[in-house]
């Protein structure tokens, strides 16, 4: 398969370049159909940000630009954007950034370090698995403990009586703040149906950048399903969230779901969309919180069409 994709200039004014190097990956896939879509865009260094950011809307998905280092111990610079702005990090388009430079023979060492907006961020390479891990830092976790907010989640989500768990709304984030919100089963969690036009309004009250709904499939080892729907990201539902993901397995420490001795779990998401994905997350030293975790999932080629 050729690692050489690009995309017509039509609609998308770029200085001197007839077609920027676009390739395209799933990432985080569980099965047929699965994974987030990413675009990348190698050697981006001379696409202004609106010409980034077109490149995002005509595939309508979270899209990184690999560009230089401004530090050249670093491997790379990356930046991020949704089809209405630009992301200071993005879980899934770094991993399968990182995932195309192996691939491409342009990263060969085991360890790396990427320039984003939120900082830098590490990333691995395991010669055994062939995994490649993305580094985030370490989550901090807040209670939402207003009823008339709780109340409002409920709305937006049209939860049911009885859908919501009792462990609790909180705000967790590691590089940037979901709202998690624990329902008592899956089924309730797949039968959402939000009222997406109010999603914004409440991420702007709670100070959150995505609604993050989870229910428990399995305790032991830890497995959580997720949906997440974002606050303006330009569609309405993720089908996989590399930072809510880190952002739950804080939550799940806070709520007290993983066992002592514990620090891997699973979240799969996108069920509900058709397109099912697997987020793994490990914390990165179980007597260390402060240090950290690791985000990692399968990644593949990709064939992504343009938006009508």
């Amino acid at each position: 398969m050729t690692f050489e994709n690009s995309i017509p200039s039509a609609g998308v004014a770029v200085r001197g370049l007839s077609a920027p190097d676009v390739r395209f990956v799933n990432v985080f896939s569980a099965g047929a159909g699965g994974g987030n879509p990413a675009p990348v865009v190698f050697d981006a260094d001379g696409l202004s940000s609106t010409e980034m950011m077109a490149i995002s809307a005509r595939y309508g998905h979270e899209s990184a630009f690999v560009c230089k280092a401004s530090d050249p111990r670093h491997t790379a610079r990356l930046r991020f954007f949704v089809p209405a702005h630009e992301m200071e990090m993005c879980g899934h388009a770094t991993l399968g950034a990182m995932w195309l430079l192996r691939q491409a023979g342009r990263w060969t060492t085991t360890g790396a370090t990427v320039e984003t907006l939120s900082g830098l961020v590490d990333v691995r390479y395991d010669e055994a698995t062939r995994r490649i891990d993305v580094g985030q830092p370490r989550g901090v976790v807040a209670p939402i403990d207003d009823p008339s907010r709780v109340e409002a989640v409920c709305q937006v989500l049209r939860l049911r009586p009885g859908d919501l768990a009792p462990l609790g709304v909180v705000n967790a984030g590691t590089s940037r703040t979901k709202t998690l919100i624990p329902l008592r089963s899956v089924p309730a969690l797949n039968a959402l149906t939000p009222a997406l036009g109010d999603v914004r309004a409440l991420c702007d009250a709670l100070e959150s950048t995505g609604l993050y709904p989870f229910a428990v499939e399995r305790a032991r080892p830890l497995e959580l399903h997720a949906r997440q729907f974002p606050r303006s990201s330009g569609y309405p539902e993720d089908a996989a969230t590399g930072i809510a993901a880190a952002a739950s397995l804080y939550g799940a420490l806070h709520y007290g779901l993983l066992a002592a001795g514990e620090s891997t779990m699973r979240v799969y998401q996108g069920f509900a969309m058709g397109r099912p994905s697997c987020i793994r997350v490990a914390l990165r030293d179980a007597d260390r919180l402060d240090a950290g975790c690791w985000i990692s999932g399968a990644v593949e080629f990709a064939m992504l069409e343009p938006r009508a």
